[in-house]
C-alpha cells in the first residue's frame, strides 16, 4: 500500500499535429482502435502494481473534464490540476509533496501517459524490481530501453558500474539529450547506451531530497505551510505558486546532476509514441511498408508512408515515399517522415499566423 503512481498527462503533443490538438491532445486519443486512449491504457497497465486509490494524475486544468470522462474510477482528489504549463520538474515536485503528505514512506512510480508498452508482464516485473531497489536506499531510478536504431528523437543514458542487488540495474555514467545522427550511431554501436524511457521510480524522501540538493528554487517554491498538502488549502497554494515555477524537465533539473542515479535495463516492447514516425514503427505495415490509421486508402506506387484520418474519409495518393498524410478536422498535413521533428515548429508558426483554431 505504500506504492504510488504519478501519471503525467498535461502535455499538448504538438509533434502529433494535426491529430493531437490543444483541446484534446494525444494521450486522450485511441490510436490503435482498441476503444481505449493511451491514458486509459497507461492506468490499466499500472493497476496490477499500484492500488487505484494511489494513482495520482497531474494534468493541465483544461483537461479535467477529459480525465473524468475517461477515468471515472479515479477520485477527484487524485487529479492534480496545473494552472500553467511548466514541464516535468515542477509537476513531479508538486506530486511528490502531495504524496509525501499522505505517506512519508511512499515509493513513487512516475509515468508519462502516452507510451506504448507491448510486453506488460515484463513491465510489471521491471516496476516491482525497481520499487524494491529504491526502497532500500537513497536512489533515483530510470528505466532504460535497449536501442534498436540510431534514433535522434530520444535521450540516451550511458551505463556505469553494475550493482550487487540486481543484474539489470546499473549506475548511470552520463545522460545525453537527443544526439545528432552520427553520435546516435556511435551510441548504438558501443552497446553502452540506452534510450531514456522517461519512466522513473524513487521514494518520496529521495526525490524531495534531490530537489533540495539540485533544484533548490523549485523545492523552496513548493514548500508549503504544514497542513497544506492533502487538504483543500493545497489548491489555493498551488494556484498561487505554480505559475512562478521554472519550466524545466526532470532530466535537466535533477537526473543529469544527481550522483545517485541508476538505470534498469529493460525490454518492454516500448515506444514513446512521441512522433508520427514512432506511430509508424509501432503499427502494422502492408506489403509496401505503408500504415493506415482509421481511414480507407488507395495508394498507388506509395511506399513507407503513413495515412491517417479522423473521420470516415478516403485518401487517394500516388508516388509517395516515406510521407505522412494526416487529415483531422480543419487541417491536413502532407509532410516527409524524415522531417517530422519540424512539425512542432510548424504548429507554432500556424498559431502565430492563423490563430488557435487550427492547433
Amino acid at each position: 500500500m505504500n506504492r504510488y503512481c504519478v501519471i503525467m498527462c498535461g502535455g499538448v503533443g504538438s509533434r502529433f499535429w494535426p491529430f493531437s490538438r490543444t483541446d484534446r491532445p494525444k494521450q486522450f486519443l485511441d490510436f490503435f482502435g482498441t476503444g481505449k486512449s493511451l491514458l486509459q491504457l497507461t492506468v490499466e497497465r499500472i493497476s496490477p502494481i499500484v492500488p487505484v486509490e494511489n494513482i495520482i494524475l497531474v494534468t493541465n486544468k483544461m483537461y479535467e473534464p477529459l480525465i473524468k470522462e475517461q477515468l471515472p474510477g479515479i477520485k477527484p482528489e487524485n487529479i492534480l490540476l496545473e494552472p500553467a504549463r511548466r514541464n516535468t520538474a515542477p509537476c513531479i515536485c508538486w506530486a511528490a509533496n502531495h504524496i509525501s503528505a499522505l505517506d512519508k514512506d511512499a515509493v513513487i512510480v512516475t509515468l508519462p501517459s502516452d507510451h506504448l508498452v507491448l510486453k506488460e508482464k515484463a513491465f510489471e516485473k521491471a516496476i516491482l524490481e525497481g520499487c524494491d531497489f529504491v526502497d532500500k536506499g537513497d536512489r533515483l531510478l530510470t528505466l532504460g530501453i535497449t536501442p534498436t536504431n540510431p534514433n535522434t528523437g530520444y535521450g540516451y543514458i550511458q551505463q556505469g558500474a553494475p550493482t550487487d542487488e540486481c543484474d539489470s540495474i546499473l549506475k548511470v555514467k552520463s545522460f545525453t539529450e537527443k544526439p545528432n545522427l552520427e553520435m546516435a550511431k556511435v551510441f548504438l554501436s558501443s552497446k553502452e547506451f540506452f534510450w531514456n524511457s522517461g519512466i522513473f521510480i524513487w521514494t518520496a524522501k529521495s526525490i524531495l531530497k534531490a530537489f533540495e540538493n539540485y533544484a533548490p528554487d523549485i523545492a523552496h517554491l513548493f514548500k508549503a505551510p504544514a497542513g497544506t498538502y492533502g487538504t483543500p488549502a493545497e489548491t489555493t497554494f498551488i494556484n498561487r505558486v505554480f505559475p512562478n515555477a521554472q519550466g524545466i524537465s526532470i532530466d535537466y533539473a535533477i537526473m543529469e546532476k544527481a550522483d545517485n542515479v541508476y538505470v534498469e535495463t529493460v525490454d518492454l516492447g516500448w515506444s514513446d509514441l512521441g512522433t508520427w514516425h514512432a506511430l509508424y514503427e509501432a503499427s502494422p505495415h502492408n506489403a509496401d511498408g505503408n500504415v493506415t490509421q482509421n481511414c480507407k486508402v488507395i495508394a498507388a506506387d506509395c511506399k513507407g508512408s503513413i495515412f491517417a484520418a479522423s473521420s470516415d474519409k478516403i485518401i487517394v495518393a500516388e508516388g509517395l515515399r516515406d510521407y505522412i498524410v494526416a487529415d483531422s478536422e480543419n487541417a491536413l498535413l502532407i509532410y516527409p517522415l524524415s522531417e517530422e521533428q519540424k512539425i512542432r515548429h510548424i504548429v507554432t508558426e500556424i498559431k502565430s499566423r492563423f490563430g488557435n483554431s487550427f492547433v
